[in-house]
Formats: C-alpha cells, structure tokens, sequence
C-alpha cells in the first residue's frame, strides 16, 4: 500500500503539539527525528501541515482535518493491541476513556476514578470533554473511546447502562431574587442561557411547563455547566442547569437556585458505548465499575438532599 503506519504516532503527536520541539519531548525522540518525519509526511500528503505563523505554527486546512482522524486511527490501533481474552483488573495496565461533560467529570468522575484506583491501580482514566461536535458524531466517535455520558434518550441504536438521575433547576442572579418565587411568565420573559444537551434531550420539558405554548428566548448555549454563574451573575438572565452542577457553584458566585416551572423535569445520565465492545471482558469489567459508580452518586445525591 506504500504506507509507513510508523509516521501515524509523529503525525498525532504534531498535529496536537503544533510544534517539532513540543512533540519531540513527548515522544521521547530527537528534534532532528522528529523534523525528518515531518518532512516524509509533508511528501506523503503534498501539503505542509504546519506552517510558521510570527513565532508558533498553525495547521493548514488540511492539517485541522486530519488531527482528529490521526488521534481516532492511533485510538483504534491501541484497542487491537490491549485486546485479551480475559481482563485481570488488579494486573492489568491499559486505557479506559470516556467523554463527560465538566460536572460529570466532577462527581461521577471522581467517583469513578476512586473506584478504579482501588480496583485496577495500573489502569489509567482518560476524561474527554463533551463538544456538540463529539455528540452529533457520536455513532463514529464511539468506535475510538469507551463510552460517552449522555441523557437518557440522546442516541439511538446504541447500548447503553442508566446510571444516576438528577433534576433541572434554574439559576438566577442574587440581585433578581424575591420573597415569592418568580412566576413561569417572568421566567419565560426573561433571556435564557442553556447547555446545548437540554436543546436535544430537555426542551420538550420546557415548553410543556410554560402555560400557553410560551417558549422562552434563548440568547446563548453553552458546553460546560460550571461556568453557568459568570454568564447569570449581575444580568436578567435565566440559567438550566442539573441540580447537581447547581450545588457546586461556589457560594460567592452571585447566584441563587429556583425551582422548575414544573418539577418533573428530570435528566437520566446514561453511559453509552460502541456495540463492538459488548463482549470485551476489559469493557465488561469497566461498564460495571461505572455502574457502582452511578449508584454511589445516586447514594450521594440522597444523602444531600
């Protein structure tokens, strides 16, 4: 086929590094090696990958396009190469990665994380962090990780294990607070900041519970849930983020709590995976310590309540 798979480690390395000297360190190789691959890949493609921009790189267009397909290719690779037909966690040494969104990472993760160390001391976590890039590729992004944290409902076709239910609640500035909590109507009025999974999972909840068919406006969508007080602080606006994302916000952050128009809006997280790890007894051993772990979060979420 004229292809040397040996380029596909140098070619991750410098499309994620944007720099020889940068992948080098990572690699563990001289500049020099390094420069030389680069060169082969430069002929291999017809293109330059990187160019010199003042005093940094930056990726041609053709370079921004290959970067996440050389991290899948090098993801697949790795999955072929860890397979065995039995999985020892105490002496096993391999990669589990997953896609979460910044609060999940928080306390799902760390849960998780606990449970592993105890578990598997040599295995290693990779936490990856949820894009609606990632989630609208999701069917193709599955066959390079181990699993994604979505709603319940998010993908179709698609395994998966429910793991902890959690609530939407709003979130006000301080300055907007009132003895008697705001009508659905103010709410309504008011300009909306919403994390993009309740558009595709969520919505629905919100039109049912605004009387009228009224459908609030939604003036930005977000990626992560912690950053939701800079966004609310100091304005009018209205935030929809989980209970749980809500209790962690820290307690000068200029925002207070209010209850759903209707509190049946609830979100269940569920960890979904590629059917082609339904028999891998390492993902088996996985999705079940990812399962104790969204019990030990349901358990902590009661105990909070």
């Amino acid at each position: 086929m004229g292809l040397d798979l040996n380029l596909l480690v140098p070619l991750e390395a410098l499309l994620q590094e944007r720099s020889v000297s940068r992948a080098a360190r990572r690699l563990g190789l001289s500049q020099p090696t390094v420069s030389a691959a680069l060169a082969r890949l430069r002929r291999h493609f017809g293109d330059e990958l990187l160019t010199r921009m003042g005093n940094a790189y930056e990726l041609t267009p053709l370079g921004e396009s290959l970067a996440e397909h050389a991290v899948q290719a090098l993801g697949s690779a790795d999955r072929v190469f860890q397979a065995r037909s039995a999985f020892d966690p105490a002496r096993a040494r391999r990669e589990f990665s997953v896609v979460v969104s910044d609060i999940q990472l928080a306390t799902f993760g760390r849960t998780l994380a606990a449970l592993v160390r105890e578990a598997a001391p040599e295995v290693r976590l990779r936490f990856q962090h949820t894009t609606s890039h990632l989630v609208m590729n999701a069917q193709e992004h599955l066959r390079v990780v181990d699993g994604m944290l979505l709603p319940q409902g998010a993908l179709t076709n698609v395994p998966a294990i429910d793991l902890y239910e959690d609530r939407w609640v709003c979130v006000v500035s301080v300055d907007t607070v009132t003895p008697t909590p705001p009508a659905p109507e103010e709410l309504a009025a008011r300009p909306w900041v919403v994390p993009y999974p309740f558009l595709a999972t969520g919505f629905a909840a919100m039109r049912q519970s605004f009387a009228h068919g009224t459908q609030p406006r939604v003036e930005m969508t977000i990626e992560t849930f912690l950053t939701m007080p800079y966004l609310i602080a100091g304005t009018d606006r209205v935030g929809v983020v989980p209970e749980r994302a809500a209790s962690l916000f820290p307690a000068d952050s200029g925002t207070a709590v209010v209850d759903w128009p209707s509190r049946t809006a609830t979100s269940v997280e569920s960890l979904w995976w590629h059917p082609a790890h339904a028999r891998d007894p390492a993902h088996i051993w996985f999705r079940r310590t990812a399962a104790e772990a969204g019990r030990l979060v349901t358990a902590d979420m009661a105990r909070s309540a």
